[in-house]
């Protein structure tokens, strides 16, 4: 095996457990999607041992609102272009959090 095979984002994903997926489609075609592993190990950007991306967006593509935890970025969010700091505290206060800016779009049809 070479020096550093066996690790980066493939092999974390790989060894990262499903625990949590829902997906739901809208009457008006709109996407929310949530997806959340448990990874095996703890660092410094994912104290949480989280890796997650919570989507909603319009079925052409173009994203609205996305939590997400990124390497290199951290605890996030995007509502629309602009990318905001996110803090997170547990799954519960992440989905909730995502599922209000969810609403406030649903609100502006």
């Amino acid at each position: 095996m070479l020096p550093g095979a066996g690790y980066g984002i493939i092999d974390h994903m790989a060894k990262a457990k499903l625990f949590y997926r829902s997906r739901l489609i809208y009457p008006d075609g709109a996407i929310r999607e949530m997806i959340i592993w448990q990874l095996p190990d703890i660092d410094e950007e994912r104290w949480h041992q989280l890796k997650y991306r919570l989507y909603y967006g319009m079925a052409a593509g173009n994203c609205l609102v996305r939590y997400d935890n990124e390497k290199g970025k951290g605890d996030h969010k995007h509502i629309r272009d602009e990318e905001l700091p996110y803090t997170f505290a547990n799954v519960e206060t992440l989905v909730a959090d995502f599922q209000k800016d969810v609403d406030s779009f649903r609100r502006q049809k």
